[in-house]
């Protein structure tokens, strides 16, 4: 059975640098009714195990350290057999959080196989430095964390994060995908590749 993308939307509270916001965060997750990998556990592991069910599930992969998009990965480990993937670049996120380190540092080309389908890596930095984002040829989309929104580039006004650097990444990175490319985004809406080109200055 082939493929398929999931979204389940998750709600919870973004922090950092003294701040916090509410938020709602996707969860995705990529597979089909056998095994499942999930892209940023965010918020309620109990909707997120729901929604794996009881398919196996192949990995938890973090497109970037802020809490908002690992703070249910503790909480689905508890329950589930899993392996942890994060950017090393990201650790000192990853430390306000957990005691412990993620099982795999998510580097540039790592390569997923799930359902008959490749995920590869994409080390695109600047909302945070170790910000990746996550592209499936096969599905024709590309998972950019806080990277890419619909409506231009992620927040970068933030510790760790640079403006110049974001633009670099999507520039060089993103925008040279495929032009029907769907952008499945950490927040938001969906937009693609091509529509996003114009935003981007």
């Amino acid at each position: 059975m082939a493929a398929r993308i999931e979204r389940v939307i998750t709600s919870g509270i973004f922090s950092l640098d003294g701040g916090s916001w509410d938020v709602e965060n996707n969860v995705w997750l990529i597979g089909n009714d056998e095994e499942v990998l999930v892209v940023d556990a965010a918020h309620n592991p109990e909707s997120i195990i729901k929604a794996v069910g009881d398919r196996r599930l192949a990995a938890l992969i973090c497109t970037h350290g802020h809490n908002d998009h690992i703070n249910a990965v503790g909480g689905i480990r508890d329950y589930l057999d899993t392996q942890v993937w994060l950017n090393s670049a990201d650790t000192m996120l990853w430390e306000a959080m957990y005691d412990d380190r993620p099982d795999h540092d998510l580097v540039d080309g790592t390569t997923f196989e799930i359902a008959g389908t490749t995920i590869r890596a994409i080390h695109t930095p600047g909302h945070s430095p170790g910000s990746t984002s996550l592209y499936a040829e096969d599905l024709n989309a590309v998972f950019t964390g806080d990277t890419l929104f619909q409506g231009g580039p992620g927040a970068t006004g933030r510790s760790y994060s640079d403006k110049p650097t974001i633009l670099d990444s999507i520039r060089t990175k993103l925008l040279t995908l495929p032009a029907d490319t769907v952008v499945h985004t950490g927040h938001g809406d969906t937009t693609t590749i091509a529509a996003e080109a114009g935003n981007i200055s």
